[in-house]
């Protein structure tokens, strides 16, 4: 009897499926190899080096600077923000496939991905919550699923908090607009649970998404958490534009 393979298994609500994925039979989504995890070890090593970024805003840097000068000129509302590589191939197909095509078997990938970045495991063990980025009703009910709560649950189970970050509105997609237009989108979409604010206030929080572009998103989610006395916060991103 052959082996159930990923597009053998009938289809299944997001949450299952990637439970499922889980022990199939799988390859390699970069190089193809099989049998494999859906992003194999030697294709993390070979494009997903460990580079310098800036610990403000995840920019790539070089030189040995901590911070790069923007974030000097004008802190951003996240103490710190990890990124675990450059969103270029094969990472944007990966994140491509993984938030628009259904594919959530990769959570677990590029949770281990994100895990092995300097500074991750130590954000997550000193956070009281982790928070994944929510998405408005109307983006959730369209996809089926929560990418960054995927991401998040495959991260950690300590201090998971689904509901301490609301999304109050709708807002058109990001991906054409100017970091300017962005923030007048944004402005006043997050907002904290109020029934959430004695988990939230004075707490350090770790704020969980998939791409970081301008940082327009996780900025005004990092503001409404400091509106609601949240004491430090930190984004972990998958992958970060080198713009």
């Amino acid at each position: 009897m052959p082996l159930p393979t990923r597009s053998s298994i009938p289809l299944a609500p997001p949450r299952r499926r990637g439970h499922l994925e889980s022990w199939l039979p799988s390859r390699c989504h970069v190089c193809h190899a099989w049998p494999a995890a859906p992003l194999c070890g030697s294709c993390i090593a070979q494009f997903g080096r460990i580079q310098a970024r800036c610990e403000c805003c995840a920019l790539p840097l070089a030189g040995g600077a901590k911070v790069c000068g923007a974030c000097l000129r004008e802190p951003p509302p996240m103490d710190a923000c990890l990124s675990a590589v450059t969103y270029q191939w094969p990472w944007t197909e990966c994140l491509a496939r993984f938030k628009f095509r259904q594919d959530t078997g990769l959570a677990g990938s590029l949770a281990a991905l994100l895990l092995r970045t300097p500074g991750v495991a130590v954000a997550l063990a000193k956070a009281d919550a982790v928070l994944p980025l929510p998405l408005a009703p109307e983006r959730l009910a369209e996809r089926g699923y929560n990418q960054a709560l995927l991401l998040a649950r495959s991260l950690t189970s300590r201090g998971l908090l689904t509901d301490g970050l609301l999304r109050t509105r709708h807002t058109p997609p990001q991906r054409s607009m100017t970091r300017e237009q962005r923030l007048k989108s944004l402005h006043g979409a997050f907002a904290a649970n109020p029934l959430r604010s004695s988990i939230l206030r004075g707490r350090r929080i770790v704020l969980v998404d998939d791409v970081m572009t301008t940082g327009a998103t996780l900025g005004a989610a990092a503001k409404a958490l400091r509106e609601a006395g949240v004491a430090h916060v930190t984004a972990l991103v998958v992958a970060r534009t080198g713009i």
